[in-house]
């Protein structure tokens, strides 16, 4: 084999070994290990990312219940920062913040992440829903930090079934209360009931009983 040739069949065997190496790298950075949708919605400005962005609604459509904001938000600067206020420009849907664990405020630590939805983490609800966007469209979002500012992103709304449910609301609407049954019959509470047995028979005012009422006539 000539030299030429030599050199092209190690290059092409590179290749290959590269193109395998990086399809490795994919899959264990994908599903398996950061659980990472291919149409998740990502943006990163300054030393803040925030990747992984959805809008989820109750499994139902029509139910009435909160909604939740689920995202995971990197910090790769050298200080901590805090998650001070996420809101959806353009809804009247107020979002609460509430720390895994603890009553402070939600802390991306220097150099970590932060994984917000789902049990055991931090926690972001929509109360009262989330009415003016549907399923499957795109709602603008807007995290802010205590450095970096405003981090601003469009996350899909999707409800809590399937992939979403484990990061979905937790408080799900209550079925209707069951109304009683009509089983008994009611009695007017304005009947009365005759105390007694009347002691004597009424004689019509109306009639004259004779004086000579004997069956055997007079004078015989």
């Amino acid at each position: 084999m000539s030299r030429s040739l030599r050199r092209g069949a190690i290059a092409a065997t590179a290749v290959v070994i590269s193109i395998a190496a990086l399809s490795a790298c994919g899959a264990g950075n994908d599903a398996q290990t950061l659980q990472v949708r291919p149409d998740n919605a990502a943006v990163t400005v300054d030393d803040v990312k925030v990747q992984n962005a959805f809008v989820i609604t109750q499994p139902d459509p029509g139910a009435v219940g909160p909604a939740v904001v689920s995202a995971t938000v990197f910090n790769n600067g050298r200080t901590r920062q805090t998650l001070d206020s996420i809101t959806l420009p353009g809804t009247v849907g107020t979002v609460k913040l509430k720390a895994a664990e603890g009553n402070g405020p939600i802390v991306v630590p220097a150099g970590g992440s932060v994984v917000i939805g789902g049990q055991g983490n931090a926690s972001a609800v929509i109360e009262g829903g989330l009415h003016e966007a549907r399923n499957g469209n795109a709602q603008k979002v807007v995290f802010k930090l205590s450095k970096t500012g405003d981090v601003s992103l469009s996350a899909y709304v999707v409800p809590a079934k399937s992939y979403f449910t484990e990061y979905g609301p937790t408080e799900l609407p209550k079925p209707p209360a069951t109304l009683p049954t009509a089983s008994a019959t009611a009695t007017p509470s304005g009947t009365a009931t005759p105390s007694g047995t009347p002691t004597g028979t009424a004689t019509p005012s109306g009639t004259t009983t004779p004086t000579g009422g004997s069956t055997q006539a007079a004078g015989h």
